[in-house]
């Protein structure tokens, strides 16, 4: 059953009185469930592209369509409720509270959410538990090292159950050994929990795991199914 679709869309910047055109006229389909890897150089529109695709950031032609609904025509009240329900994002840098233990910090989006804390707590420590955190959900993210930091934030972005996962660079500054741990994390999470996944990366052996793949060039974009 078909989640995102694309029609037309453009995004132009300008820059010191040129245009620059990181999207042109994209079109495109993702069905829910599946698992989708971006790809292309810096400054290919990558970032630019799941930005879009997650409500962050309107187009400048086109329509983004997440569950039959167009984003960028909701109110901008509506459309934040709508983010912070469907959408769980990941990004390079875990962007963690310090102040808060790994436990509170995966609870956060919960709290936002006015959902119940009892409830909240105890899906916060199995999702803690499964990336094997368990005993250390009372550590605050200075106690605990990048891998474990950003396992922590997979499980922020899972918190409220959200039918997308969004991850931009998610083990970008981290040792391969430790991002290929990260990247089974997030593919064995969104399986087991039916969620859909899009990942921007520049690891491209990433891209074998994946449904779908989108190639990015000069603001085109080129889909391929594996």
């Amino acid at each position: 059953m078909e989640i995102i679709r694309l029609e037309n869309i453009s995004k132009v910047y300008s820059l010191e009185g040129e245009q620059i055109k990181a999207l042109r006229d994209v079109n495109f389909h993702l069905d829910a469930g599946d698992i989708t890897v971006i790809l292309g150089p810096s400054g290919s529109g990558k970032s630019t592209l799941l930005s879009l695709l997650g409500g962050l950031s309107s187009p400048s032609h086109g329509e983004v369509f997440c569950k039959n609904r167009s984003l960028y025509k909701m109110p901008t009240a509506d459309l934040a409720e709508f983010r912070n329900k469907v959408f769980g994002f990941v990004f390079q840098f875990h962007h963690l509270m310090p102040e808060l233990t790994a436990l509170e910090n995966v609870i956060l989006p919960s709290w936002i959410g006015r959902r119940n804390l009892e409830a909240s707590r105890k899906r916060a420590e199995k999702l803690l538990t499964h990336v094997g955190l368990g005993k250390r959900m009372t550590h605050n993210p200075g106690e605990l090292s990048g891998g474990e930091q950003q396992r922590v934030a997979v499980c922020r972005a899972l918190m409220n159950e959200p039918e997308i996962i969004m991850a931009d660079e998610p083990t970008g500054n981290l040792d391969s050994k430790t991002a290929e741990g990260i990247h089974d994390v997030l593919w064995e999470l969104c399986q087991k929990e039916g969620r859909t996944l899009i990942v921007v990366t520049h690891y491209e052996p990433l891209a074998k795991r994946a449904d779908h793949v989108l190639t990015l060039d000069a603001g085109n974009v080129t889909k391929k199914r594996n």
